[in-house]
């Protein structure tokens, strides 16, 4: 078996989750989140844009309802025992194949957590599920029983996640290396990901952003690959990924000459940032971090082109997306713990003068306060 971590590990991790279901007065708990399933035992697919669920009951039996193409996929990266397969077919509800495995752990008529907040529980599936247990048990939603116990990681976590973060800076030296007046978006993305590979990352949750011109005022990753200009400004938005665990990075780059306002964008970029790292510390809530950044860019006069959140948790996250949770906005409550990975980026999409600054990092929250996990430097390169 293909595991990332230890056998101490795994057993710790299921201890707290079991601990988790019995404070929250649950019998099982039915994983549909990814992350779950790999955090728990290892197990790694993107099988789960099909309907497939990890139970966990109160005494520990830990059963796997999946599609045959999985099967082996579970035996070869994950430490699960017990898989069972559906069958493909016309018609087919797997759901029926889940009320088996329930009659078998003496689950009727008792009180069922679910991850509804699930990418592969699609609406069709949930609606479903929900049918199919409306007179068998209770059902409460328990979205994020796990994802609240991942968001601290541990020594074994941040190994990953540290050389994610060394992955990153090679990215982005390549990046400095190939940006340039007539080099082509698609040369700087294949450049990028050729070192990640090469240093043995994975694939990202999500696709890397990169726009040129007036699409680098976008904060997501479109088809469209330009050619850089004389004078241009390049965004970009990557992360390293390695084991699945992610520390990402933003930047915008001017090409060939800066417009005076990046300069002052820039300036104010670097010291929200800095502010935010100063609040970044155990014991601060995270909502907080986000009021300082706000207030950092709108006394600057960046009010209108600054976003309403400034960052989020990392861990190890499947498709679609890298995001985990906690976000970072005004009044979030979550208290910031030592082991926590942040992703804090300064965003500033102006429209009225069809210019971008952006400067994102990763960092680790410390007993004292964080350790910034990118070592590349901050400043305005200008290619």
């Amino acid at each position: 078996m293909a595991l990332h971590f230890s056998k101490e590990e795994f057993k710790s991790r299921k201890s707290y989750i079991l601990n988790s279901i019995k404070e929250q007065n649950i019998d099982a708990l039915l994983m549909f989140r990814q992350e779950s399933m790999y955090w728990l035992t290892g197990y790694d697919t993107f099988g789960y844009v099909f309907f497939q669920t990890l139970v966990l009951d109160q005494k520990g039996n830990l059963i796997l309802l999946t599609r045959a193409p999985d099967l082996r996929q579970a035996q070869n990266t994950s430490n699960i025992n017990d898989i069972r397969i559906w069958v493909d077919k016309d018609g087919s509800n797997p759901t029926d194949d889940l009320k088996i495995i329930l009659d078998e752990l003496n689950l009727k008529g008792k009180k069922i957590g679910i991850e509804y907040e699930a990418y592969g529980l699609t609406g069709r599936n949930a609606i479903k599920l929900n049918q199919s247990l409306e007179d068998y048990c209770s059902i409460e939603d328990k979205s994020e029983l796990i994802t609240k116990l991942r968001v601290v990681k541990s020594e074994e976590e941040i190994t990953y996640v540290r050389k994610a973060a060394n992955l990153a800076d090679l990215a982005l030296e390549e990046v400095w290396k190939y940006a340039k007046s007539g080099a082509s978006e698609a040369k700087i993305l294949a450049e990028m990901n050729r070192v990640i590979f090469e240093g043995g990352g994975d694939y990202p949750a999500n696709e890397f952003i990169i726009g040129s011109g007036k699409n680098a005022l976008l904060c997501r990753y479109q088809a469209e690959k330009q050619i850089l200009n004389k004078e241009d400004q390049l965004t970009i938005e990557w992360a390293g990924a390695y084991r699945h665990y992610h520390s990402a990075m933003f930047r915008t780059i001017p090409i060939g000459k800066a417009n005076q306002k990046h300069f002052k964008m820039h300036e104010a970029c670097v010291e929200a940032l800095t502010n935010c790292e100063n609040k970044l510390k155990p014991g601060n809530k995270i909502g907080e971090v986000f009021d300082i950044h706000a207030k950092t860019f709108d006394d600057h006069g960046f009010k209108n082109a600054r976003m309403n959140a400034c960052g989020y948790s990392l861990g190890a996250t499947f498709s679609p997306n890298w995001m985990d949770w906690p976000m970072l906005y005004t009044g979030n409550p979550y208290v910031i713990q030592s082991g926590n990975v942040f992703f804090m980026h300064m965003i500033l999409m102006d429209s009225e003068s069809n210019l971008a600054m952006n400067l994102g990092e990763t960092y680790l929250v410390t007993e004292n306060g964080n350790e910034r996990l990118g070592k590349q430097k901050l400043d305005l390169v200008v290619l």
